[in-house]
Order: C-alpha cells, then structure tokens, then sequence
C-alpha cells in the first residue's frame, strides 16, 4: 500500500531546493509523491489549508505535516 505525499511549493528560491531534495530523497515504492506549485495553480490552496499547512515549502505525508524551512507563508501566498 502506497501513501500519498504531496509536496507544496510557490516557487521561490527555497522552494524549488527543497522540491529537488524531497523528490530525489522520498521513497516512490512508498508513497505516492504529488508536487504541488501553489504560485501557478492556486485552485490547491483550500486543499493545502486543510492539510494544515500554514507556510511553504511544506510536505503532507499521509495527512502529516511537515514544515521546511520557511519561504512564504500561505497567506502571503493567497494574496499573490
């Protein structure tokens, strides 16, 4: 059984290094990774909200999240 991880990300610098190391890190025979650019798709922002995140990058690992760093809150976000 695969988990589903979703990586959410606005693309900033921070960002877009973090998206490279989680990608190349997860283990895909383990879970399901989606990546997730809320700076060109902000249709995702009320499904990031209820995950729990609250700043990007974040990761949602089988509905666990996972703060890195800290690029953008996801208000910041919203507004554009």
């Amino acid at each position: 059984m695969k988990f589903k991880a979703v990586f959410y990300h606005a693309g900033c610098p921070v960002c877009v290094s973090a998206e490279r190391m989680v990608a190349d890190a997860i283990d895909r025979s383990r879970f399901d990774l989606s990546v997730v650019h809320l700076g060109k798709d902000r249709s995702h922002l009320s499904s990031a909200e209820k995950a729990g995140v609250k700043s990007v990058p974040a990761l949602v690992l089988d509905n666990q999240v996972f703060h890195i760093n800290f690029g953008a809150s996801l208000a910041d976000v919203a507004k554009g």
